[in-house]
């Protein structure tokens, strides 16, 4: 009897032997495990990290070209002309007065537009001191608050022809206006002309139909910019306004 017992004992302790055995070892595989996802967890963090850290680079605009050439000085609403603008001036006739270093160019077009048949053509305006500006804004103001507009519709109104002192390109006396300023001018020889030779004595119509909204000021068939015969041209060629043509030169391009 002694020796079944202790077979059954032996029995019984090796089952129960076998048995922790089994239990370490599947708690080894679960450490295992456990620690392998640790570490995969460890490694993908920082290149998840990395990838959000990663930024498309913003490509910045270069810097604009400073422009130095009086020619093409731009006044507009948006570039007004500084207050101690001085421009030295020759006369048109007893009148009326233009930049002295453009007047050759002015005299020899109207000379020549006059020669080819275009007898149909004066100079209406051409340098305006700021002074004088001021008036004629004010002036148009009160016409239209006369007419029952409200300040900000007679304003509105007067900008879309008249602009405001110191914005004006007749304040830098390059500029003309032909004839009666009207619209009939386009019905004229001397638009007709204009239109086919001017850029050859460096002018250009300086606010074109199609560019209103470029240059905020309603179409002017009599209004007339001296910029220099390579620039007339250029922007003739391109098809912009004098707006255009300045970001045009400031972006590099010749």
């Amino acid at each position: 009897m002694k020796r079944k017992l202790n077979k059954k004992k032996v029995v019984i302790v090796f089952v129960i032997f076998c048995l922790i055995i089994v239990s370490i070892v599947k708690l080894i595989k679960g450490d295992d495990t456990n620690v392998t996802e640790t570490v995969g967890n460890d490694i993908q963090t920082p290149v998840s990290n990395q990838e959000e850290n990663i930024t498309t680079p913003v490509e910045e605009e270069p810097p604009k070209k400073e422009l130095d050439d009086w020619r093409i000085t731009l006044a507009n609403i948006d570039n007004p002309l500084p207050e101690d603008f001085t421009v030295e001036l020759a006369d048109i006739d007893e009148h009326r007065q233009f930049d002295a270093r453009a007047i050759g160019y002015l005299k020899d077009m109207m000379n020549d537009m006059r020669k080819d048949g275009a007898t149909d053509v004066w100079v209406q305006s051409a340098y305006r001191s700021v002074e004088t500006q001021k008036n004629l804004y004010q002036n148009s103001i009160n016409k239209y608050l006369k007419q029952g507009k409200t300040q900000e519709e007679a304003e509105r109104l007067t900008l879309e022809y008249i602009n405001k002192p110191g914005t004006s390109e007749h304040n830098l006396g390059l500029a003309v206006d032909f004839n009666e300023v009207t619209d009939e001018f386009a019905k004229t020889k001397a638009f007709k002309w204009l239109n086919e030779n001017a850029e050859n004595y460096g002018f250009i119509l300086r606010y074109p139909k199609d560019k209103e909204d470029i240059t905020k000021i309603e179409y002017e068939s009599w209004h007339w910019r001296f910029v220099g015969e390579e620039h007339a041209k250029k922007i003739n060629e391109l098809d912009m306004c004098l707006e255009e043509y300045i970001e045009y030169l400031q972006k590099g391009n010749i």
